[in-house]
C-alpha cells in the first residue's frame, strides 16, 4: 500500500472515529487526513483539525461554523456547515478511503455520493447498512468500489471470508455478549436505568450501541447489515451468546468447516484491519492469553426476555422497508430511553407499535427509504409522548 493514504472520516467525534484517528496517530506514514465531519462537538472537532490538518471540516450545526472559522482562521482548513455538504464529499476534498462513522440514517446519501465517485468506503454506518444496504452494495457492484464492514462481528466474518467463495458459506454465527442484563427476565428488566444499561461488561462503544447491546437489537441489526455485506439469506445468519465477546464470529462453510475470528474485545483491531485493508499491517494490541486457561463459552440467545432482537430479525425477514422502519423506531426509542423518557423494556413496545403500521414496500428505492425512516420517527415520537402522558 502507498504511503499517505488520504482518508475521509464522517463522524470524527464520535467512538469509532476517534478510535479511526487513533489508528491514524499510530500509523501516521501510511495516513493523511483529509477531511473530518462532527454534527455538534465543535470543540473536540476543533482540537483534531488542529492536530490533523485536514483540508477541510463539516460542521452539522451551522451556528457553530464562525467560531471554527475564527479559530482555524491562520491555518488552510477549509470549514464547512450543514449536513448538506456531506452529500457532496468529494467537492470538498479528494480522498481514497471514507470511514464513515456516522450514526443512523444520515450516512446513506454520503455513502452512495462516494461509492458513485469511485471511493472504497470503510463501513461503521449500521444504520444505513440495515436501511439501504442493496442499495448500497449494488452500487459498490456497480461501480467497482470495496465496502469493507467495520462493525467487530461483520469484520470478523470479512476476515474469515478472505481467500474464501460467497458461495460455499453455509451459515455465518454471530456472537452477542449478552450485555449487561445477561440472564435478567422482563420482571427484572422492568427497573433497569440508563447507568445500567450503559455498563457493557466487555467493549467500550457510544451512548446508543450501548443500548443496543443492552436491548441486544444491535445483533439483530447486524445480523440484517450482514445479509447486505455477504448476500446471504436470513436462514443463513444465527446469533449465538458467547459471554467472553473473545470470538467475533464464525463462518461455516458447504464442507463442514468453521472458521472464527478472534481477539480482545478492541475496536481498533477492526478499524485497523478496515483501513488498511487489503494488507494486514502490524498493530500494537493485546492478544488473548490462552496460557491462563481463558474459557470460551457459547449460548442460546434469550430472545424471549429480549424482544428487540426478535422484532429486529422479524423485520429483516419481512425485507423490503421493514428494516428501515424498525432501524428509525429502535433510533428514536433509544434516544428517548437515553432521556428517561421511557422505560427500558418500552424500547422494544415503540419498535412492535411501529412495525406493525408502516405499510411495506418490497423493493425501496432510497426515497422511498428515506420517507419509511421519516414516517417511522413520527409514529415512535407520537407513541412516546402518550407513554409520557400516562406516566404523568
Amino acid at each position: 500500500m502507498s504511503t499517505n493514504k488520504q482518508i475521509a472520516i464522517l463522524g470524527s467525534t464520535g467512538s469509532v472515529g476517534k478510535q479511526a484517528l487513533d489508528v491514524v496517530r499510530a500509523c501516521r506514514k501510511r495516513f493523511r487526513v483529509s477531511l473530518l465531519s462532527a454534527n455538534n462537538n465543535a470543540e473536540l472537532l476543533l482540537q483534531q483539525a488542529m492536530e490533523f490538518k485536514p483540508r477541510a471540516i463539516i460542521i452539522g450545526n451551522e451556528q457553530k461554523v464562525n467560531y471554527l472559522e475564527k479559530k482555524l482562521a491562520n491555518t488552510t482548513v477549509v470549514v464547512f456547515g450543514g449536513a448538506g455538504f456531506l452529500n457532496n464529499l468529494t467537492s470538498i476534498a479528494d480522498f481514497d478511503l471514507l470511514v464513515n462513522a456516522l450514526s443512523g440514517i444520515s450516512g446513506l446519501r454520503p455513502s452512495l455520493h462516494a461509492i458513485t465517485h469511485k471511493k472504497n468506503i470503510a463501513m461503521a454506518n449500521k444504520e444505513s447498512m440495515v436501511a439501504g444496504g442493496s442499495l448500497i452494495m449494488d452500487a459498490a457492484r456497480d461501480c467497482k468500489t470495496s465496502v469493507i464492514p467495520v462493525d467487530s462481528e461483520h469484520s470478523a466474518v470479512f476476515q474469515c471470508l478472505q481467500g474464501e467463495s460467497l458461495k460455499t458459506i453455509k451459515r455465518i454465527f454471530l456472537t452477542a455478549s449478552g450485555g449487561p442484563f445477561r440472564g435478567m427476565n422482563r420482571e427484572e428488566l422492568d427497573h433497569v436505568n440508563v447507568e445500567q444499561a450503559l455498563r457493557h461488561p466487555n467493549w467500550e462503544m457510544g451512548e446508543k450501541i450501548s443500548i443496543d447491546s443492552a436491548t441486544l437489537a444491535n445483533k439483530g441489526l447486524e445480523a440484517i447489515a450482514a445479509q447486505w455485506f455477504f448476500d446471504l439469506t436470513p436462514d443463513q445468519i444465527s446469533i449465538i451468546q458467547h459471554p467472553q465477546s473473545i470470538v467475533h464470529a464464525l463462518v461455516q462453510f458447504s464442507d463442514g468447516s468453521l472458521k472464527a475470528q478472534m481477539g480482545v474485545p478492541d475496536m481498533r483491531i477492526p478499524i485497523h484491519y478496515a483501513m488498511h485493508y487489503p494488507e494486514r499491517q502490524p498493530a500494537e494490541t493485546p492478544v488473548p492469553d490462552f496460557s491462563t486457561g481463558v474459557s470460551l463459552n457459547f449460548e442460546e440467545v434469550d430472545i424471549n426476555n429480549f424482544p428487540d432482537l426478535r422484532l429486529a430479525l422479524k423485520a429483516m425477514k419481512n425485507g423490503g422497508n421493514h428494516p428501515a422502519a424498525f432501524s428509525a423506531a429502535n433510533e428514536a426509542a433509544v434516544h428517548a430511553f437515553l432521556n428517561k423518557q421511557i422505560s427500558f423494556t418500552q424500547i422494544a413496545e415503540i419498535s412492535e407499535n411501529v412495525l406493525t403500521r408502516v405499510s411495506m414496500i418490497p423493493n425501496p428505492n432510497l426515497d422511498e427509504i428515506l420517507a419509511t425512516d421519516a414516517n417511522s420517527r413520527k409514529i415512535a415520537d407520537a407513541h412516546i409522548k402518550t407513554i409520557q402522558t400516562l406516566n404523568r
